[in-house]
């Protein structure tokens, strides 16, 4: 298993002239920092590895390829246009399984990595659901204490499975990325941080975004299956699935992977997790994932503000437009319309965490390839 930091990387990589602020953070990088680091992180902080296998899921070029253009914010965009004003890496469209586009910016190459964020948090969901299957979490409605035992007594006590997946602890947060003293921005995986975190609302019904938890569902995790989360991944969905390239997933500081954040993927890997999900949870001929599980976890299941029929599943975003998606701040999606075989994966470079604008510029994009697919 490869761990390495930026203490410790290789003379002549990225780690000497890209400092680390703030013990890790990486919300106050600039643009030409993000460029850099973005497809990079495995040569800057410590990490462990999710091994591929001997064979590829293919995905084959489409007879007919397509090249969007569609109106937005008062002018007509191309694919290029959109890619360049939105600093985006890549763009991949696979539609019944066939590639229909594939596309690079900002000088990245099919076989480069790029971050995830919080995409990796619907991973980690995949990852409960095996566990389930596996018979190595009993069920939904199992206390998370039960398994991390420095939580009894805290807030967290008595607080399901079930209820973390859908980001309903009713434990009180601060998700502000661009607040230094924000809790998203203290936790890192501090167990104790998160036991000292006081109650807000009774379990279960308030949505509340919560990174710190999703952080605490992957040491649930480690803890049930007893090994490594990516040891883990790569047994369940990297190896069988057949994923082209080894992805890598950071660590926090007690040598824990992330649950909520941090794998790094090529492009054509996150588009290989969405024909996962669409295909029910198979891989290698084997049920890895209950495929009720698949259902539940990407179909609502609780009201988290996104206007109807959207809601929040078990660490998915069930999107108005009818689409399910992973998704992570600087503009990271893996979007699936499975009514229509159709999914969009979108890495990017974004100059703030998140914004309105830059989400409705997206999902313009978003409708311009279902437009062209038909």
């Amino acid at each position: 298993m490869s761990q390495n930091t930026a203490a410790d990387a290789p003379a002549g990589t990225v780690a000497q002239d890209l400092p680390i602020y703030n013990g890790g953070q990486v919300f106050p990088w600039s643009a030409e920092q993000q460029l850099v680091g973005y497809p990079a992180m495995h040569k800057l902080f410590a990490h462990h590895v999710v091994r591929h296998g001997d064979h590829v899921h293919p995905l084959p070029a489409a007879a007919r390829q397509i090249e969007p253009t569609w109106s937005y914010d008062g002018r007509n965009w191309t694919l290029d246009e959109y890619m360049s004003a939105y600093r985006t890496s890549g763009v991949l469209v696979l539609k019944d399984g066939e590639v229909v586009l594939e596309r690079y910016g900002l000088g990245r190459k099919p076989t480069d990595l790029w971050i995830s964020f919080s995409v990796a948090k619907s991973l980690t969901s995949l990852l409960v659901g095996a566990a389930i299957q596996d018979g190595k979490i009993g069920s939904l409605h199992d206390s998370v204490s039960q398994y991390v035992p420095e939580l009894k007594g805290s807030a967290y006590d008595g607080v399901s499975v079930r209820q973390m997946l859908m980001m309903s602890s009713g434990v009180a947060w601060n998700e502000d990325y661009t607040d230094p003293n924000s809790d998203v921005s203290l936790a890192a995986g501090r167990m104790s941080y998160m036991a000292q975190r006081p109650r807000a609302h009774p379990p279960g019904t308030v949505f509340k975004y919560n990174t710190g938890e999703t952080d605490m569902v992957g040491v649930m995790l480690h803890r049930a299956v007893g090994k490594p989360l990516a040891d883990y991944m790569s047994e369940k969905i990297w190896k069988p699935f057949g994923m082209e390239q080894d992805a890598t997933w950071l660590l926090d500081a007690h040598g824990q992977e992330r649950g909520g954040a941090c794998m790094s993927l090529t492009l054509r890997d996150y588009g290989r997790i969405g024909l996962f999900v669409a295909g029910g949870g198979k891989a290698g001929g084997k049920q890895v994932v209950p495929e009720w599980y698949i259902a539940e976890s990407t179909s609502v299941q609780l009201d988290n503000g996104t206007p109807p029929p959207g809601g929040y599943g078990y660490f998915w975003w069930i999107r108005p437009n009818g689409a399910y998606e992973a998704g992570g701040i600087f503009g990271q999606s893996v979007t699936t319309f499975k009514d229509e075989g159709l999914i969009i994966v979108v890495n990017s470079a974004w100059p703030a965490p998140v914004g309105d604008e830059l989400n409705a510029a997206r999902n313009a994009l978003f409708e311009s390839v279902r437009a062209a697919v038909k």
